[in-house]
């Protein structure tokens, strides 16, 4: 794993459009093999046959630069759990007992999971509000790997899968969003009646069944039978700029209405962030976030918010131990977490950086 272990940050966790509110535009395609039953009902010399099928067909379609590629019931779980935190793989299939796999680009803006629900997950992620450049980049490595691998489909229900919800294009097109000024004001009411009124599925940080860690949610398209690629995008694009608009409205109010507490509570965050000798990730992540707000509201200088994006993933457990170069027990982390947050926040660090 050491493509990743010698990287900081991956290139959507640099901004984009809407980056203060957007962190990151993600789109995945979910396909099977023609002719061979789904993970469920396959037997193990199937899914082996299945790994082995796919892995030559994507070496076959010819990516440049060439992918990486990881056979994750080979890999260290330690080095599972990094590939989850960078949203390389979902944790089901860090998590499965199956022969499995992962390929994905040097820039981790690609990644084709193999073996996971399905025979086939292909997944984009650009950053900020980059709905429709990202599908289709999916589209296109979608396209290279149809020429030499036959898929599921159905002239009546459009590509199969294993899941029912996903049949029809298998597309699944979401938005990751930073929403503390939500939280802040205790409007999830609002984010949710968008969600359920638009038909969007809303998610926490990694995914089905998390919680939204850092104010960060993410919110997809539940249909997939029925509606084309670009209707999808179009979709989830339009419920994205309302979220946005009432983030941002949300924070514009806080501003005028309640700067004096919410530089309070900005300043408290980053202070204790400075000072603490011990913190858990969720501890870190909850005043990351506030102090994500104050970076993008001005009331934070000399620093960046890709300064922070980074430090939102840094921070957690197999990213700080891949860092610090050594695995350690979950109390020693918090002092290395907060030791290291204490390196990344102080003023001769964020100068350096900047070459002052």
């Amino acid at each position: 794993m050491e493509t990743l272990k010698n990287k900081s940050i991956a290139r959507w966790l640099q901004g984009g459009a809407q980056g203060d509110v957007v962190l990151s535009s993600r789109v995945r395609l979910a396909r099977n093999v023609a002719k061979y039953p789904f993970l469920s009902r396959a037997e193990a010399s199937q899914i082996a046959r299945i790994e082995e099928l796919v892995h030559s067909k994507i070496q076959d379609a010819g990516f440049k630069p060439a992918l990486n590629y990881c056979r994750l019931d080979q890999t260290d779980p330690f080095d599972l759990r990094l590939l989850v935190e960078r949203h390389i793989i979902a944790r089901d299939h860090a998590e499965s007992d199956i022969i499995r796999a992962v390929a994905f680009s040097s820039d981790e803006s690609l990644s084709i999971m193999i073996n996971e629900e399905d025979h086939l997950r292909m997944q984009v992620i650009n950053g900020g509000m980059s709905l429709r450049e990202t599908a289709k980049m999916v589209c296109q490595v979608d396209d290279k790997i149809a020429s030499h691998l036959p898929y599921a489909f159905s002239a009546d229900y459009g590509f199969l899968t294993a899941c029912p919800t996903n049949v029809g294009t298998g597309m699944r097109a979401g938005l990751m969003l930073h929403l503390p000024a939500i939280m802040i004001s205790r409007e999830m009411d609002k984010l949710t009646r968008i969600c359920h009124d638009m038909d969007l599925a809303l998610r926490g940080l990694y995914g089905e069944g998390t919680h939204g860690a850092a104010d960060v949610y993410q919110v997809s398209n539940n249909a997939t039978l029925g509606v084309d690629e670009d209707a999808i995008t179009e979709h989830v694009m339009e419920a994205g700029e309302r979220i946005v608009n009432l983030e941002k409205d949300i924070r514009r109010n806080l501003l005028l209405y309640h700067k004096k507490e919410l530089c309070n509570r900005i300043h408290n965050a980053f202070e204790l962030l400075r000072q603490t000798r011990a913190i858990s990730s969720e501890e870190a992540l909850s005043l990351l976030s506030q102090v994500r707000l104050g970076v993008c509201l001005g009331l934070i200088d000399d620093l960046d918010e890709s300064s922070v994006n980074d430090l939102l993933f840094l921070i957690l457990p197999a990213h700080l131990q891949t860092v610090k170069g050594r695995e350690t027990d979950s109390l020693k982390r918090n002092e290395m977490r907060a030791s290291y947050i204490k390196e990344n926040l102080s003023p001769t660090k964020k100068n350096k950086k900047r070459g002052t």
